[in-house]
Parts: structure tokens; sequence; C-alpha cells
């Protein structure tokens, strides 16, 4: 197995968090790491809990601290940096909360040794499926990905889940500090600028917890399309990218 590292940012996750640890680190991957970054905006037990387990799993957890945070986004980023300075092959992204089921790693892994560039996890293809979640907030997401799919012309089947994963030689070919996403539109960003990669869907359980959406939120997610598909940055440093 190649060098596997999971980007995960937590905040105020004590309740979960060291049920998620034990079950990543359960998997029978001796090469599979865990670096959950977390900021000042956790005020818990979370980075006690964590500290605990860069011990406990003799370095195969590392708790990395985003001094200079601008929120959730900008974790995830500084995450990515992180796992590709220490020589990270493979980057799997996945929420510290609970919502994503650390017994799907498998599936991501599988699929990145077979060669694929990415690998996104889906809600809504065959196997998919959402649990303990608002109407509005499923509505929300198909509608989402449904609008992506139409101005961006993307064709996947989910294009705002947060449980993907990624060879990393894709982020090295990205600028990681010139995303457009500080909110919830990143994981479409990220989903539009690997479009002409190597790239598979596979079926997720998604859990739902007690996050809202505001008004706000959807409108500055629309304008972000229409600034995408005018590729008004462009985060890649060269364009090679795999065939499909």
């Amino acid at each position: 197995m190649k060098k596997t590292i999971i980007v995960m940012p937590v905040a105020n996750e004590e309740k979960t968090m060291q049920e998620v640890i034990d079950k990543i680190m359960a998997l029978p991957y001796d090469e599979l790491y865990l670096y959950p970054v977390i900021d000042s905006y956790s005020k818990d037990r979370t980075e006690e809990i964590i500290r605990n387990a860069e011990e406990t799993y003799n370095g195969r957890v590392k708790c990395i601290f985003h001094e200079g945070s601008t929120g959730l986004i900008s974790c995830y980023l500084y995450g990515f940096t992180r796992a590709l300075e220490d020589n990270a092959e493979f980057v799997i992204e996945m929420d510290g909360g609970g919502s994503h089921d650390p017994a799907e790693l498998p599936q991501f892994i599988d699929n990145l040794e077979k060669g694929y560039d990415c690998v996104w996890g889906s809600r809504f293809v065959k196997g998919g499926s959402i649990s303990n979640h608002p109407l509005y907030r499923r509505m929300l997401s198909s509608g989402g990905t449904f609008l992506s799919n139409l101005i961006l012309h993307t064709r996947l089947k989910d294009m705002t889940s947060g449980y993907e994963a990624f060879n990393a030689d894709v982020l090295k070919q990205m600028d990681l500090g010139k995303f457009l996403s500080t909110g919830h539109m990143y994981q479409t960003e990220m989903r539009f600028y690997c479009k002409d990669f190597n790239t598979i869907e596979v079926p997720i359980t998604y859990i739902g917890g007690d996050s809202s959406l505001k008004p706000k939120a959807v409108f500055e997610a629309i304008k972000l399309l229409f600034m995408l598909k005018k590729n008004k940055k462009n985060v890649f440093i060269k364009k090679e990218v795999s065939q499909k």
C-alpha cells in the first residue's frame, strides 16, 4: 500500500473524535495516517483527544494545528499542504464529526490503487444514501449538483460531497492558495477543477448533523458557479492531466 494520509478538519468534536480515530486506525493498513486539522475555533477536548491518540498510535495520528486558519476550507487546504510535505502518495479528505463512515475508506484506497486520479464519494449513485438529514438539505444537495453540472458542464451525480480522495500528483499540480471558495462550494470547485482527470464516483452513506445553511450561502454559491465558468482563477500550476 502507498503512503495514504487522511486530512480531517475538526472542531468541537469531543463526542465523536475518539471513536472516529479508533475506527480508522483499526483498518488493516500499515501505511494509513490520520491528520486531524484543528484551529482556535475548537474550545472543547478535541485537541487533547488527538494529542493522546498521537502517542497511542505511534505517530500514525498527527495533530495539525492551523494557527493561520480562516475557517474550514483553509484547514482542508493547509492539511493537503502538510500531507504533501510529508510525502503522501494518496490523500483522502473526510469529515471528523461522524458524517463519513470510516468503514467506507477501503473503496477510496482500492480505486486509487487501480489508477484513478480522484475518487469522489457520492450520495446519489447506486448504493449511496443520506440519513438524519432534513428534506430541504437533501433538495439543496441534489439541486446544487444539477445546477453545477448545467453551468460547469460536469457530469457527476454528486457535486457537493466532502468525502473524496486524490492521487497526490493531482494536488501537487495545484496552487492551493488560489481556491475561490471559503465555504460550502469548495467541494464543487475542487470537482470542477478535476473534471479532466481520470475519476470515479463511489457510493457513500452520509449521516447528517445539526448544521444549517443560510440563504446568503445559497446566493454566494450560485455566484461562484458563474465565476468558475468564466475561469477567473485557475489553480493549476501546469496543465498535464490524465486522459479519460
